[in-house]
């Protein structure tokens, strides 16, 4: 079994490393949301909220990156799939965000833009819900669990393993990429879910939601 190369960085960092490392977390953790809140921006080490925001997607895709080093470095698995892992917590927290713009749509209904642009009448059932914070937040871990246990309970029941198992997964997300990107799912076609607004009434826009959603990555 491959031990993760994070994990052997890790245990061959002396002391120091480490505490540099914490040190280093620490003010970018803190120290961004700072230079971003408190520092005008004619000052040398404010930070834009481009800067923000990249940081902020960065640190979202790490995640994924860390979930390689797992299920290739523990497992010895090579899954090609993790991106539809990624994209269907991507989905359900986007649909609750497209549910709080609420009528401040262009066409200012009370369905997302593009499915009055597609002649829908209502939202499909599976967006029931979708206008709760909290059950989106559920959605975001169940249903890419769900997902993945479904497939590795065939995929390994079959014994199916190796590079079959990679070309698999990938096929999968595929799949999935060709189904969410047909405008009778309902989840807005090749063009996707866009001109968010709010989270919990909150300009997502504003620096201090900006700021947050930062540190929520960085805490993950």
């Amino acid at each position: 079994m491959r031990t993760p190369f994070t994990l052997r960085l890790f245990q061959s960092m002396p002391r120091g490393g480490w505490i540099a490392l914490a040190i280093f977390a620490a003010i970018a953790w803190i120290g961004i949301p700072l230079a971003h809140l408190a520092l005008p921006e004619s000052h040398p080490l404010h930070v834009s909220a481009y800067t923000v925001g990249l940081l902020g997607k960065i640190l979202c895709y790490m995640v994924v990156a860390v979930a390689m080093d797992l299920i290739w470095g523990y497992a010895g698995i090579l899954s090609l799939g993790h991106g539809l892992f990624f994209a269907l917590g991507g989905y359900a927290f986007g649909m609750y965000l497209m549910r709080q713009i609420g009528r401040d749509g262009s066409y200012g209904a009370d369905i997302p833009d593009f499915m009055v642009f597609l002649d829908w009448k209502e939202l499909p059932w599976y967006w029931a819900g979708s206008d709760s914070l909290l059950w989106a937040l559920f959605l975001v871990v169940a249903l890419p669990g769900l997902v993945a246990f479904v497939f590795g309970w065939f995929a390994f029941r079959s014994r199916i393993k190796g590079v079959y198992f990679s070309i698999i997964t990938q096929a999968l997300t595929y799949a999935a990429m060709l189904l969410f990107f047909r405008n009778e799912t309902g989840f807005g076609g090749n063009n996707g879910f866009t001109d968010f607004k709010r989270i919990l009434g909150y300009d997502i826009t504003s620096p201090g939601m900006r700021v947050t959603l930062f540190a929520l990555s960085g805490r993950c």
